[in-house]
């Protein structure tokens, strides 16, 4: 995505390291606050009537809402933030978190502003989770700190469950989860377009394998870094690389650097 990176290199310096961490700590303070003054959250919701009204805080207070009101869960939902957030600062670096949750904040405002969908900042932090698990799909996580989870199982759940309120809802409301949801496809879209022509190529080695009688025995990947094949480390995920054409497992796989 040269477009990122252009914006990157220009505007990198503005980046705000440790954002998440920054709205954990306010989303803390403003569940603590609520607590002793319920009409505060009132006051900071993205309500359209009062931005129309000149409340223009409305805009970005809405991300500091907690999602929740429990004492014991608000320790997990503010924890699973900042772990996230951690992740995808390692992953992506300052700026590109920033922008990615910029564009998750104006997808939001859009959805309530164009479709009066009022989501709050929960599509918003989906969009941080899926993004998340683009990153780590096999971290484990531990529900209620008990039950063991792999992040992808998580997604996928997470997935389709919104799949069944896209498809469920009115066409307002699947407009307004697409808007809310753009920041994913805008980052994400060109790697899945890449992975989809990636696929391609593997299948068309594997008849081309196949016409060729190519022993049962021999791997079909083998890491170029690592030597590593489907064979000898069954639990390996391998990709084609778009640079060179070669095998490399998830671990070896050269990163993209052109944005």
């Amino acid at each position: 995505m040269n477009l990122i990176a252009t914006l990157e290199r220009r505007f990198g310096r503005f980046a705000i390291p440790g954002l998440i961490r920054i709205i954990v700590v306010l989303n803390a303070v403003v569940f603590v606050l609520a607590k002793t003054n319920p009409a505060l959250i009132p006051w900071l919701d993205l309500n359209i009537a009062g931005i129309r009204n000149g409340e223009v805080w409305r805009l970005f207070t809405y991300i500091l809402i907690p999602d929740t009101d429990s004492f014991l869960w608000i320790l997990f939902v503010l924890g699973f933030l900042w772990m996230i957030g951690e992740g995808l600062e390692r992953a992506w670096g300052a700026f590109r978190l920033n922008l990615f949750y910029l564009l998750g904040m104006l997808g939001t405002t859009l959805a309530a502003l164009g479709f009066g969908a009022q989501f709050s900042n929960s599509m918003l932090n989906s969009s941080l989770f899926f993004a998340f698990a683009w990153f780590y799909p096999d971290m484990e996580i531990y529900l209620m700190g008990i039950l063991p989870l792999r992040v992808k199982w998580v997604a996928w759940f997470s997935a389709a469950m919104l799949m069944l309120e896209f498809l469920g809802g009115t066409l307002s409301l699947r407009m307004a989860m697409g808007a809310s949801l753009a920041n994913l496809a805008i980052f994400f879209g060109p790697e899945l377009v890449s992975e989809l022509r990636q696929r391609r190529q593997v299948h068309g080695r594997r008849r081309r394998y196949a016409e060729a009688s190519i022993p049962e025995e021999e791997p079909l990947h083998r890491c170029t870094v690592c030597q590593r094949t489907e064979r000898s480390n069954p639990e390996l995920d391998f990709r084609v690389s778009s640079r060179d054409g070669n095998d490399y497992c998830m671990e070896h796989l050269p990163k993209r650097t052109d944005g």
